[in-house]
């Protein structure tokens, strides 16, 4: 058995007839990245005030808003993955060695497997918090920390498998299209692992819907305080299911695409399909900070709040700044008249 470590992605990506963005007009690359920049940019700002914005409300010191703030932090890395995937794609693809490819396409898979997971234990507390009747469920600090940490560690573990070997270059024979070092077999199991996590995510929710409409429908009309309590948890089970069908959304496609690779599929136009996924995984990471603000009146007061408080230093920085300026000039204008009148 032959193994190719050593060969560069050119390697690889001429064997799997795959494209490396190579032949696209400079034009087209520039625009790109400018686009990517900005959008990018946008996630990285929008996704730390998220996280801030937990931080600092001591209202939003609760399991279901520590795990939001966890999501924000998985939109963050994405932004960093799409970042590295900006500087190493286009003519440099097929320069790279195997092992920053795995790298480029690691922290992509990474930053996807932390979104899944976290959706999941979102959809379980909320699960659990709502059939009890209760806004917030009882899980402990502890007990947050340690789901997160085991968020991270699955990501990473997922991120990081088909460089610990799940992957072709030892039989090029089973190489994918979309990514020429990893094993169709590889891509079929994490397509079809991703699809069913979205599955049993929307069971969840739709168990939770249909648990508080006939809660709701029992209770009489004339207790309107426990019909306020009852709508409660509802609220934020809304705002996460927005989040999570903006996500079934955006990445469904490129995980169809990706399982259409693994399983070979000869007439199907992977490579153009590839880059409209692409796009809309980058688009969600963009739209769940304006979800949580839009859904979340709590949430937006404390951005808002937050952008105002930044914008107001930034102002008497500038303003204490040009006061300073200002009276320096005066004072040098002053020693200039006085050296004028001595001479």
């Amino acid at each position: 058995m032959t193994c190719y470590y050593n060969e560069s992605m050119e390697f690889f990506y001429n064997r799997s007839n795959g494209e490396s963005d190579e032949d696209l007009l400079e034009s087209t690359l520039i625009l790109g990245f400018v686009i990517g920049s900005l959008f990018c940019l946008f996630i990285f700002l929008s996704n730390a005030l998220v996280i801030c914005a937990v931080v600092r409300n001591r209202r939003f010191h609760y399991p279901f808003y520590y795990l939001l703030a966890n999501l924000a932090a998985a939109d963050f890395f994405a932004g960093i993955a799409y970042v590295y995937l900006m500087f190493h794609t286009g003519p440099v693809s097929k320069t790279l060695t195997v092992h920053r490819y795995f790298l480029r396409q690691g922290l992509l898979d990474a930053s996807l497997t932390a979104s899944v997971a976290n959706l999941l234990v979102i959809a379980v507390e909320r699960y659990t918090s709502v059939m009890k009747m209760q806004v917030h469920s009882t899980l402990t600090k502890r007990r947050v920390s340690v789901l997160i940490v085991g968020i991270w560690t699955v990501a990473a573990v997922m991120g990081a498998t088909p460089s610990m070997g799940w992957n072709c270059i030892c039989n090029i024979s089973t190489c994918s299209v979309l990514a020429p070092v990893y094993s169709r077999s590889f891509l079929i199991f994490w397509a079809v692992s991703n699809l069913f996590s979205f599955f049993i995510i929307m069971t969840i929710y739709l168990r939770i819907y249909l648990f508080v409409k006939k809660k709701t429908q029992i209770i009489s009309p004339h207790t309107t305080g426990s019909i306020k309590r009852s709508k409660m948890p509802m609220k934020l089970v809304k705002t996460i299911m927005t989040v999570l069908g903006a996500f079934i959304i955006c990445w469904t496609p490129g995980l169809v695409v990706v399982l259409l690779d693994g399983l070979q599929c000869k007439s199907c136009d992977l490579l153009s399909m590839k880059k409209w996924a692409l796009m809309l995984a980058l688009i969600n990471s963009l739209m769940n900070p304006i979800i949580y603000s839009r859904k979340d009146r709590e949430m937006w007061k404390t951005l808002k709040s937050m952008i105002c408080c930044i914008s107001q230093n930034a102002f008497e920085k500038d303003h204490s700044k040009s006061i300073s300026t200002r009276q320096s000039i005066i004072t040098e204008s002053g020693y200039c008249a006085e050296e004028q009148a001595s001479s």
